[in-house]
């Protein structure tokens, strides 16, 4: 069994007791606070630089710890000050160390000062559930990884994501999932360079993969970008933003790295 099999299975298990029916007038009632929450999708296409999505991730499966994360706000304010275009906050916490609070105690505040970025819940959807406490934590995206999910599921985390005013944020690895998600008319496609079956990384999956992307989709490109260097492959390629999380949570200088980024 490959660590992403293992990960869906488990997710499968701990929303087992949370799964029910989610009624379209749940998730529409989100849909008026759309313009508060910010568009994950227009903050990536707005700026003409690189844009940069920051990643809250206290631990993975790969890296083990990465940082010795207080209150989320406090790297949330972090990555605001330095510029991020976006946040990506896990809220997954057997693998990833993170909670559903993590997302909503950063957009509770962005929203009081009504000074923040786009939030996407970085979590393993399966189920329209999941996709009503984004919303209800104030997300502005959702993650849909395509390799995990059949067609049926996700066309009904798109539906519920679309009913609550939410992006999404489609992840793929291979040509197949690239033909799968533009089937489903996705906005915003992520290349995930790294094999979620064996943890590595290669930038080498963006460059085959983006330049095959339809001409109206935002590419992202996604993990092992480390330097400005990195970034300048994957943008070189076609990619309009890029997700980082471990380099951005261990760098010494957050906003030169940002800046390195933007620049790149």
């Amino acid at each position: 069994m490959d660590k992403l099999t293992e990960i869906m299975n488990w997710k499968a298990q701990e929303i087992a007791e949370r799964i029910r029916p989610v009624a379209d007038h749940e998730l529409a009632a989100f849909a008026q606070e759309a313009p508060i929450r910010g568009s994950f999708l227009q903050a990536l296409k707005a700026p003409p630089r690189l844009a940069v999505i920051s990643e809250i991730k206290r631990r993975s499966p790969s890296a083990g710890q990465i940082k010795d994360l207080g209150p989320s706000i406090e790297q949330a304010d972090t990555y605001l000050a330095a510029g991020g275009d976006c946040l990506s906050i896990l809220t997954d916490n057997k693998y990833f160390g993170g909670e559903l609070n993590d997302l909503s105690s950063v957009t509770e505040k962005f929203k009081a000062q009504k000074n923040g970025i786009p939030c996407l819940r970085k979590d393993f959807m399966i189920h329209p559930v999941q996709v009503l406490e984004a919303a209800q934590a104030g997300a502005s995206a959702i993650l849909i990884i395509v390799r995990a999910l059949s067609d049926q599921q996700m066309t009904a985390l798109r539906k519920a994501a679309d009913l609550a005013g939410l992006d999404s944020l489609y992840e793929i690895h291979s040509e197949h999932e690239l033909e799968r998600a533009v089937a489903q008319d996705a906005k915003i496609i992520g290349v995930n360079n790294r094999d979620l079956a064996k943890f590595t990384t290669d930038l080498a999956f963006s460059e085959r993969l983006i330049p095959q992307f339809p001409e109206h989709v935002v590419a992202v490109s996604e993990s092992g970008i480390w330097n400005k260097e990195d970034a300048a492959r994957v943008r070189a390629c076609g990619a309009k933003a890029i997700l980082v999380g471990e380099a951005l949570m261990k760098a010494p200088d957050t906003a030169q790295l940002m800046a390195d980024f933007h620049n790149a």
